[in-house]
């Protein structure tokens, strides 16, 4: 009997022994689990901060080009519109002629400066040019390269090859009467060009007095100062004298263009002639 229940207790301490392994080898199962269940959590939640992260700074990115884009045209159509409000501000009366004067004086501007370019010679070659042709060929060679050439130069040059049997007295006349009329045709239009560069900042002070004058008779209506009847008609005022001066610089700075380029061509025309006279000179004694 004792036997049996020492034998009892035994296996009982044995299967405790057992079980209280099984549950340490169970807790520690748990734990690792446990471990990497939360290892795996915090790398999701990292990386779903920085994907989060990173759609946001590509947003911000994506709103910033977007609005820097938006800033750049609001500037350009801004300036187009600040324009065409301004010149509408300024009154469709004055502002017009205004207009006008700059358009019909860059018109002629335009037409000058087409024209001066194309009477531009190169002297020298044409001077070479025309005493090779004298030498190898006599006059009517000569004028025959003058007539092929364009420009101011050699159409002196061909009426005094012209009036070459009239005697250098005559060439030299006729030199000069032809470069007069060159010289006019050179400053055709200049005049008028002159003309709108004085007209449009007068026309803007016009519009200026007229717009003073209109803010004093609403002062006088009123019959108290106040700033807002009057900035209307001050307003007008300034626009319109900003405009005619914009307009006058605009043309000014051409005109000096056109008249240098004309002071150029007529110093080029006086040289030639000088040297073309010398040349006949030198043809007339080789063959008298």
């Amino acid at each position: 009997m004792k036997k049996a229940l020492s034998l009892l207790a035994i296996v009982a301490l044995s299967m405790g022994t057992v079980n209280a392994y099984a549950q340490d080898e169970m807790a520690a199962t748990e734990e690792v689990v446990t471990d990497s269940a939360a290892t795996e959590t915090m790398d999701s939640a990292d990386a779903v901060v920085d994907s989060a992260a990173a759609a946001t700074d590509s947003a911000a990115t994506e709103e910033a080009t977007e609005e820097v884009v938006e800033e750049a045209v609001e500037t350009e159509k801004g300036f187009t519109q600040i324009l065409k409000e301004k010149f509408i501000e300024g009154g469709a009366f004055f502002m017009s002629f205004v207009l006008l004067a700059l358009v019909l004086g860059l018109a002629l501007v335009i037409e000058r400066i087409i024209y001066l370019t194309f009477a531009q010679t190169n002297t020298e070659k044409l001077l070479s040019e025309v005493e090779g042709a004298l030498n190898n060929g006599g006059i009517d060679a000569a004028k025959e390269v003058c007539r092929n050439t364009r420009g101011p130069v050699a159409t002196i040059f061909f009426e005094g090859l012209d009036h070459y049997d009239e005697g250098l007295d005559m060439v030299d006349k006729s030199i000069m009467s032809v470069g007069s009329v060159e010289n006019g045709k050179l400053e055709k239009g200049v005049s008028w060009i002159s003309l709108f560069i004085a007209l449009a900042p007068m026309l803007g002070f016009m519009g200026t007095v007229i717009g003073m004058i209109g803010a004093f008779d609403a002062i006088e209506a009123a019959g108290d100062i106040n700033p807002s009847l009057v900035a209307g008609g001050i307003k007008v005022a300034l626009l319109t004298t900003v405009f005619g001066l914009i307009t006058a610089i605009i043309l000014q700075i051409f005109y000096n263009l056109i008249v240098a380029m004309i002071d150029g061509i007529v110093i080029k025309m006086e040289d030639a002639s000088i040297s073309f006279l010398d040349m006949l000179v030198e043809f007339k004694k080789k063959n008298s």
